[in-house]
C-alpha cells in the first residue's frame, strides 16, 4: 500500500485575467435565466420570453419607472457599502435597521425643528452631519462591547434594531401630523424644507451623486488605505493582527463607526431624497436585503451596484400595476419571489464557486454562514408576502386589500373596486 507524502507541493493556479472573470459571469447569468425559464414553464405554462420582457417594462418602461428603479437601487447600495467593512471584518452587522432608523430620525428631527430657521444649503448639511453621528453611534454600541467584553455582535446588533424601532415610535408621540393620527405626515410639504433638490432636471440626482461618492470612497478606503488593510487582516486572523502590532479593539470600534455612519446616511438619503417622513417602516428591511447583495459581491462596491440593479428589476415589476396585468405575475405572485430567488441563488451558487481562485476560496464555515443568511432573509421575505397577499388557497386576502373601505373582488370581470387583485389597482 503506497503511503501518503507527509508535504505535497502543487503549482499554484494562476489567477483567472479579467476576460475570463467576466465570461464566467456572463455564462453564470444565461445559466441563471435559463433555469428561471425552464421553473416558469413548469409552474405557470408562460413563455418566458414575455415574463422577461414585462419585468424590463416594470422596471424600465419608462423614464419614471426608471428613476424609481435608480432610486431603490441608490438606497440598498448605500446600505451594502456601509455593510462591506463591518463584514469584510468578518464582524456580523446585522443591526443596519436600526442604524438607517437612528439616522432617518435624526434628520427628520432637523427637518421639524430647523426647517424654516436655517437657509437650504446648511440645513442639508446639518442633517447629513446628524445622520452620519446618530448611525456612528448606534453602530459604535455593539462594537465597543464586542472589543472589551467579546460579546456576540449578531445577537447585539439585531436587538438594537427593535430599540430603534421603539425610539422612532417614541418620537413619533411628540412629532405625528396631523395630530392623533400616529403618523408624521409628509414633513415640510409646504415649504420643502430639508428635501433634495432637483440635480440637472433630475428629482433624484442628488440621491445617484452622494451615493456614487460613496462607492468610490469605500473602494479606495478597502482597497489602497493602510485602514482598509487592517481591517482585512482583522477580518482573517485577530491574533495576526496582534502579532503584526495592529490595535484590534481600535479597529473594530473604528470600522464600526464608519458601516453605522454609512447607514445612517442612508436614513438621510431616504428621507430627505425620498419619503419625506419617518416611520418604524422607513428601512422596509432594506438593511437585510443590502446583506444578500454585499455578500454576493464579494464587498466590492462597484459589483454591488449590478446585484441590485438585478434586485431592483423583479422588485420594480411586482409593484407597477401595467407589468402586473400584462403577465402573470399579478395572479401568481409567489411564484415570482420564488424566480427571484431562485435566480439570487444560481448566481451565488456558480459564480461563487468559480470565478475564485484556490487561494481566494472562503472556507466552509464561512460559506456555511453567507448560505444561511441568504437562506433565511431570502425565505423571511417570501413568507411575508403570501401572508400579507394571499390565503391558504392562494386568493387574494380580503382583510389586507381593502381600500379606501371598498371590499375587492376575485372576479375581474365583474370587479369595478380598487384593490390589489383587480385590474383598477388605486394607488
Amino acid at each position: 500500500m503506497k503511503k501518503e507524502p507527509f508535504l505535497q507541493v502543487s503549482k499554484r493556479r494562476n489567477k483567472a485575467r479579467w476576460q475570463e472573470r467576466l465570461l464566467i459571469r456572463f455564462i453564470a447569468l444565461i445559466l441563471a435565466l435559463i433555469v428561471c425559464g425552464a421553473v416558469i414553464v413548469a409552474l405557470v405554462k408562460m413563455n418566458p420570453v414575455d415574463v422577461y420582457k414585462a419585468i424590463w417594462d416594470g422596471a424600465m418602461g419608462s423614464e419614471r419607472r426608471l428613476w424609481q428603479t435608480i432610486r431603490d437601487t441608490m438606497v440598498l447600495l448605500c446600505i451594502s457599502i456601509g455593510l462591506a467593512p463591518a463584514f469584510k471584518m468578518k464582524f456580523w452587522n446585522i443591526g443596519a435597521e436600526g442604524q438607517i432608523l437612528i439616522g432617518g430620525a435624526c434628520s427628520a428631527a432637523v427637518m421639524i425643528y430647523a426647517g424654516d430657521k436655517m437657509p437650504t444649503g446648511l440645513l442639508l448639511i446639518v442633517m447629513f452631519v446628524a445622520s452620519a453621528l446618530g448611525g456612528m453611534i448606534w453602530g459604535m454600541i455593539p462594537a465597543v462591547f464586542k472589543a472589551n467584553w467579546n460579546t456576540n455582535e449578531t445577537l447585539f446588533t439585531l436587538m438594537l434594531n427593535y430599540v430603534a424601532m421603539q425610539v422612532v415610535t417614541y418620537c413619533i408621540v411628540f412629532w405625528e401630523n396631523p395630530k392623533g393620527s400616529n403618523t408624521v405626515g409628509i414633513i415640510n410639504q409646504a415649504t420643502k424644507g430639508g428635501w433634495l433638490p432637483e440635480l440637472f432636471g433630475q428629482k433624484y440626482g442628488w440621491n445617484v451623486v452622494i451615493v456614487l461618492v460613496l462607492t468610490v470612497g469605500m473602494f479606495i478606503y478597502l482597497k489602497y488605505c493602510k485602514q482598509g488593510y487592517e481591517i482585512a487582516v482583522v477580518g482573517e486572523s485577530e491574533n495576526t493582527a496582534r502579532y503584526a502590532g495592529i490595535q484590534v479593539k481600535k479597529v473594530i470600534v473604528r470600522t464600526m463607526a464608519i458601516s453605522g455612519a454609512i447607514c445612517g446616511i442612508a436614513g438621510f438619503v431616504i428621507v430627505s431624497g425620498a419619503s419625506h417622513t419617518i416611520s418604524t417602516a422607513t428601512a422596509g428591511g432594506r438593511g437585510f436585503t443590502a446583506i444578500i447583495v454585499a455578500w454576493l459581491s464579494k464587498f466590492n462596491t462597484f459589483i454591488m451596484v449590478t446585484g441590485f440593479l438585478c434586485h431592483n428589476f423583479a422588485k420594480r415589476t411586482i409593484q407597477n400595476t401595467d407589468a402586473l396585468d400584462n403577465c402573470f405575475l399579478n395572479k401568481n405572485y409567489q411564484y415570482t419571489h420564488c424566480i427571484h430567488l431562485l435566480f439570487l441563488c444560481t448566481l451565488y451558487s456558480v459564480v461563487d464557486k468559480e470565478f475564485c481562485t484556490d487561494q481566494e476560496k472562503q472556507n466552509d464555515s464561512q460559506k456555511n454562514i453567507g448560505s444561511i443568511l441568504i437562506q433565511s432573509i431570502l425565505c423571511c421575505d417570501l413568507y411575508g408576502t403570501l401572508v400579507h397577499k394571499y390565503d391558504a388557497k392562494g386568493n387574494c386576502n380580503h382583510n389586507k386589500c381593502i381600500k379606501l373601505g371598498k371590499p375587492c373582488d376575485n372576479d375581474r370581470s365583474k370587479s369595478t373596486t380598487a384593490c390589489c387583485c383587480s385590474r383598477n389597482r388605486m394607488t
